[in-house]
């Protein structure tokens, strides 16, 4: 037996709660899972908030365990490319939506999702870092793949004092850019500065409605954020910056126009997480395992035990959070 959280719709409405789960159960609900991990750690990401809050139809077959992320240990596996003792951590995929995931001592997993920890990773350290993490190292690369270089100016992030622009902070940082933070957090500005921003902007002078051709300023942009704030980050990028959109805090809509594109040459680049390539993963976690700062993602991350995550997840939705919070599913 082990625990999980378990999210049930019926006749009674919606429920979500913490259960004693079997093997019986977990191989009824994750029938095409080849491997079995045994979960140390999972997170509570914006997904697992709208999930476990049922604030949006993020699940698509009930019940459900969710978490969208894990790191654990091979119990048993059925899949040539893992086999019992291997940690492995998981991203996306659907898991925690269509596909039982996580937030429960045990998931019956896919190996074709798993990518091995990095040996310089502790499982907690994983998640930790999470698809939020992950995310930001799949925006760092991007913009790195696009050429925007520490020399060429400022790099802003927005949604800053959230996982995914807690972590992007950290790593673009290191590797010697200038990073401007946006935040609605006028008191995390402390905190964003040790993560290594020169500057804090309050997001307001983003997230109202602007014209869209602005005095030119980022050579590059993570936005956590959408909606007016990435059409305004897109009107104030240089010519042939990047802007790498990952998140949508604010809102789905970019009321925006064509103008940064066609005259400046400015790129807007879609960063998706979920069904990220495996190459692009293993990439990512490997980068991570090597750059990311851990007294910096300690910095970051605030540790919850399981029934937590019930309660905090409505924080995650509201912004309340600062960086990441790192579930121990044991306790």
């Amino acid at each position: 037996m082990f625990q999980g959280i378990v999210l049930e719709k019926g006749e009674a409405g919606f429920v979500a709660g913490v259960r004693e789960l079997d093997d019986a159960a977990l191989a009824a609900n994750a029938a095409d899972g080849d491997v079995v991990v045994r979960i140390g750690w999972s997170t509570i990401n914006f997904k697992d908030g709208l999930a476990i809050t049922n604030r949006s139809p993020v699940v698509r077959k009930w019940p459900m365990v969710p978490g969208i992320d894990g790191a654990g240990v091979v119990e048993s596996s059925t899949n040539a490319d893992f086999k019992a003792g291997d940690r492995v951590v998981l991203n996306g995929w659907g898991v925690g939506e269509t596909h039982w995931g996580c937030l429960a001592g045990k998931a019956r997993l896919k190996g074709q999702w798993l990518v091995p920890l990095p040996a310089a990773l502790t499982e907690r350290d994983a998640m930790a870092i999470g698809t939020a993490g992950y995310t930001a190292m799949l925006c760092v690369m991007a913009l790195d793949r696009d050429a925007v270089k520490p020399g060429d100016g400022e790099v802003l992030v927005t949604g800053a004092a959230g996982g995914v622009g807690s972590v992007a902070i950290a790593l673009l940082a290191g590797r010697g850019y200038k990073v401007v933070a946006s935040t609605g957090r006028a008191a995390e500005a402390d905190y964003l500065k040790g993560l290594g921003a020169a500057e804090v902007i309050d997001r307001a002078a983003l997230s109202e409605p602007g014209k869209p051709m602005q005095k030119e300023r980022w050579s590059g942009v993570v936005d956590c954020v959408g909606s007016h704030t990435l059409a305004n980050a897109c009107a104030q990028t240089r010519y042939r910056g990047t802007v790498t959109a990952c998140g949508l805090a604010q809102g789905m809509d970019f009321p925006s126009s064509v103008a940064p594109f066609i005259l400046r040459g400015v790129r807007l680049l879609g960063i998706d997480s979920v069904m990220c390539p495996m190459p692009d993963r293993r990439t990512a976690w490997s980068l991570l395992a090597a750059e990311l700062d851990r007294a910096k993602l300690a910095a970051i991350t605030t540790e919850i035990g399981l029934a937590e995550s019930l309660t905090r997840a409505g924080d995650v939705l509201a912004g309340k959070i600062r960086g990441r919070l790192v579930v121990d599913v044991n306790r």
